[in-house]
């Protein structure tokens, strides 16, 4: 994601464009960002208290989170181990391979005795896709009365093969297996406008909007949901048999999208002295996969060490956007809500 977002930002993009040149003149190989990625700098019980800090002191309400990371049910699983958190549910991002494309779907709160297993069957249908088996794996968790099961982000074209052809797998998803489905995401790292085509699909095809974050940095997710019930299978049933859901944008959200995904990478490359060994340093939480071995390895091993070069002037620069002149001038220069939202927004209030 990384030149996707900054190539456009003065100066940014000529460090990704320049760096990205070095690094091939050095070692006669193109650095292929789509083989790099990262794990979020925040531990499971980190993000567990991010969050529930925000709703606490936003809504003085207690919080119920759930935690899915992509195709991993470690969060949960880890977390349960501890009393303070033996309520968090085992939940995940699992990432379904269909046609020409793929979608994400959140599975929440699976069984514990059954968490193991689950994944387990999750993982080899990601790894061989056949419509029958999808259509199996969703009656054994329908068949748990207190699984969620959320479509994430329907309209996002993650694979990029095109509007039209994604329109036309997701098409093709629901009419298969929407049955199957309990609610769709609304997105806080995602557009107003999508997030509003997704209100009017939900509408469409009587499905609730649910809020969802896919956030990754330190930002606290920008939309949430408010619930009758007082605990975490209350609101599933809510969601699930009553079809109500209490959708709530919080301030950030009004934020220029294009920030906050730079804040994000912020984030991402910021040293944390308190974290334990081997997540304190960026470069030890961003892993490159070799295009010969398809090994994935920290940036830093595979740099001899040292934080490595073809990222070191952007890591540079970025963390320029802590000083808030900086921040200012990006927020204007990034804005991307549309010119009538504000009237909406007044509108409705």
């Amino acid at each position: 994601m990384v030149p996707r977002y900054l190539v456009r930002v003065p100066y940014l993009g000529r460090a990704v464009r320049g760096r990205a040149v070095e690094y091939s003149r050095r070692t006669g190989k193109r650095f292929d960002f789509s083989r790099a990625f990262w794990t979020p700098p925040l531990t499971p019980r980190q993000a567990y208290r991010l969050e529930e800090k925000q709703i606490n002191r936003r809504f003085h309400l207690p919080a119920i989170i759930s935690l899915t990371d992509h195709d991993d049910i470690q969060a949960g699983s880890r977390l349960r181990l501890l009393e303070r958190f033996r309520g968090t549910p085992i939940s995940t991002e699992w990432t379904i391979p269909f046609g020409p494309t793929f979608f994400h779907l959140g599975v929440h709160n699976i069984p514990e005795g059954e968490a193991s297993a689950v994944s387990s069957e999750m993982a080899d249908f990601r790894a061989h896709p056949r419509a029958y088996r999808l259509g199996q794996l969703l009656e054994r968790l329908n068949s748990c009365p207190d699984v969620l099961l959320i479509l994430n982000h329907p309209l996002w074209d993650e694979k990029g093969i095109g509007r039209a052809a994604h329109k036309q797998a997701l098409t093709g998803l629901l009419q298969q297996f929407g049955r199957h489905l309990h609610g769709l995401e609304v997105n806080g790292l995602r557009s107003w406008n999508e997030n509003t085509q997704v209100l009017r699909l939900g509408q469409e095809i009587g499905l609730p909007v649910v809020s969802g974050g896919d956030r990754h940095g330190r930002e606290p997710n920008a939309i949430l949901n408010l619930a009758r019930g007082a605990g975490l299978i209350e609101f599933i049933h809510e969601i699930r048999y009553e079809k109500l859901s209490h959708v709530v944008f919080m301030p950030q959200y009004r934020e220029p999208l294009k920030l906050r995904i730079l804040q994000t990478i912020v984030d991402v490359v910021r040293d944390y002295p308190e974290n334990v060994e081997g997540r304190r340093r960026w470069s030890d939480r961003v892993f490159y996969r070799d295009p010969d071995t398809g090994i994935a390895a920290p940036l830093r091993a595979a740099s001899g060490n040292d934080d490595p070069l073809i990222l070191e002037q952007i890591v540079r620069v970025t963390r320029l956007m802590r000083w808030r002149g900086i921040r200012s001038a990006l927020r204007l220069f990034l804005s991307d809500w549309p010119s009538g939202f504000r009237d909406q927004e007044a509108a409705t209030q």
